[in-house]
This record gives structure tokens, sequence and C-alpha cells, in this order.
């Protein structure tokens, strides 16, 4: 039984430590930039052009909220994916921001959905009912299935992580760390809602 409970507490070290504060002044390096293969001086905002995003990353899995969702489901949105878990102190800054930019864009075709890397569901309804989050989280802790679908691609490689994939499937956006300016990721999304969408 050694070996688990090492793998486990190394997990959730790697987790802690990965917990950012993000970059400051990001949307201005955003707005200077021409939004075509930017990375920020960083690493913690990156844009992809539409001609260098590779192949749709299609995911499923359950929701705390009971159900499931499916990215399939959402081909021809904007959708937005939140890497979160309750013990990370950014993931609870953010979130207020996140909800409220669910709401700003509630009537475009933009889906929020999080990804919890490390909760069970009652720890997550419970961390969504505290902060007024009203978008589902899939359960991703038990096996790890929606962070392996990204990983061929723009990974969410700290907590927490908010990707913007575009109307084909495709990551279009990442900031990891968190989301310091709430006005970035509504530039990000109304770019990405505006792209015109190849036959």
């Amino acid at each position: 039984m050694k070996g688990p409970i090492v793998v486990t507490v190394a997990l959730v070290t790697l987790l802690l430590a990965s917990c950012s504060n993000g970059g400051d002044g990001l949307a201005e390096q955003y707005r200077e930039g021409t939004g075509a293969n930017y990375i920020s001086g960083d690493g913690a905002l990156t844009i992809l052009a539409t001609d260098s995003r590779t192949a749709p990353v299609l995911f499923s899995g359950e929701l705390d909220t009971g159900g499931s969702f499916s990215s399939e489901d959402h081909l021809g949105e904007v959708v937005v994916v939140n890497f979160w878990y309750a013990g990370c102190p950014p993931c609870r800054l953010e979130a207020p921001d996140l909800e409220e930019l669910h709401q700003q864009f509630l009537a475009q075709d933009v889906t929020f959905v999080g990804v919890n890397i490390l909760d069970q569901a009652p720890t997550a309804k419970a961390f969504a009912e505290d902060f007024g989050v009203t978008y589902g989280s899939i359960m991703d802790v038990d096996t790890g299935a929606i962070r392996l679908a990204f990983s061929g691609q723009v990974a969410p490689n700290a907590v927490p992580t908010t990707l913007v994939m575009d109307r084909q499937g495709r990551v279009a956006a990442r900031i990891s760390g968190i989301l310091s300016d709430p006005e970035l990721l509504a530039s990000i999304i109304e770019d990405t809602l505006s792209e015109e969408v190849s036959p």
C-alpha cells in the first residue's frame, strides 16, 4: 500500500505547487500583440492563430451537478474550460469573475464548464454553492481523462488554468494561473466568437 500513498502525496504536492497567481498586465500585452501565436513573457497567456490550431479536442465526463457533459454537443459554440479544485486559493479568488463572465455571455454561443481535478462531487458542489457558480464541473479526479485529452495540445499545466476553445472544438487560448483580469478573458472570448468558421 506504500506505493499508492506516495504517488497520491506527490500528486497533491505537485498540484499545490502549481497553484499560481498568474501574470498581471496580460490584457495589456494581449491588446498590444497581434493576437496570432502570441505567448506572454511569463508564459501565462498563449494565443493560437486559427491556422496554427491542431485537431479538435473531444472530451466528456460526469458533472458534479449530475448528468454529463460532452464537448461534441457544443461544437459550433465557444467553450471556456476552467481547471480547478476547491483547496486552491487562486481558484477561489477567480470563481466569482468566471461566474460573472458566464452570465455575461449566457445569451451568446458560449458555454462554460469546469474540470475539477482533485475533489469528489459533494466538495465541488459545496464550492459552487459557496461561490455562486452556476455552471457544472466535470469530475476528473478518478480518471484524469480530461487532462489527458488536452495533453498533446495546449495542456493545462497549472491550476487554475482556463482554456478557450473555438467553434470547431480547437484550443484557441490558454490562461495559466489565476484570471487576474476578467476583461482579458472577455476579449479573448469575443475575438474567438467573431472568427469565421471554415467550411
